[in-house]
């Protein structure tokens, strides 16, 4: 594959409406591609991808079993077990502190970005507000916002890996 990026430029809205009509619900899809470009990126590190656009749909593909998967046990368990199970696990100090070093990595990394592209990802990922949702508010067009948040996401990724080695 040449560009990772280019990839993601050229499939992005292909893929959506692909996800889209299988799970019903543009929003989901946007989240399901976006989770699957992050998986493609992470392999473009390893190994070379002989065929991308056929390994992203793949990726999506198991993406929304994995959703049905994890859909299907927790309407399986009664609400009280959830909140049992939930109350009664609490993180060990280690991983709470690697987590913590992690999130301060990502805060690390999305202070790189310029304003826009790090608005666009933070309204996308902790407001959960759509791509048209963004650009309306952010007076952009829905093109730029999707290459806000795929420009975001790599830069997080390829940041964090960075920090963690050293």
């Amino acid at each position: 594959m040449s560009r990772p990026g280019a990839l993601l430029e050229h499939y992005y809205r292909e893929l959506v409406n692909y996800v889209s009509l299988r799970i019903g619900s543009r929003h989901l899809a946007e989240d399901i591609a976006h989770d699957a470009y992050v998986r493609i990126l992470e392999r473009c590190d390893a190994v070379q991808i002989e065929h991308p656009r056929a390994f992203l749909y793949r990726t999506a593909q198991n993406l929304i079993i994995d959703g049905h998967r994890r859909n299907s046990v927790r309407r399986a368990e009664p609400l009280e077990v959830l909140e049992a199970e939930e109350g009664a696990w609490v993180a060990p100090p280690l991983a709470s502190m690697a987590h913590d070093e992690r999130l301060a990595l990502l805060q690390r990394a999305l202070g790189e970005l310029n304003a826009p592209c790090r608005q666009c990802f933070l309204l996308r990922k902790l407001n959960g507000l759509s791509h048209p949702e963004i650009a309306e508010r952010l007076g952009l067009s829905k093109a730029m916002v999707e290459k806000h948040i795929v420009n975001a996401m790599k830069h997080c990724r390829v940041r964090m890996r960075e920090w963690e080695q050293r």
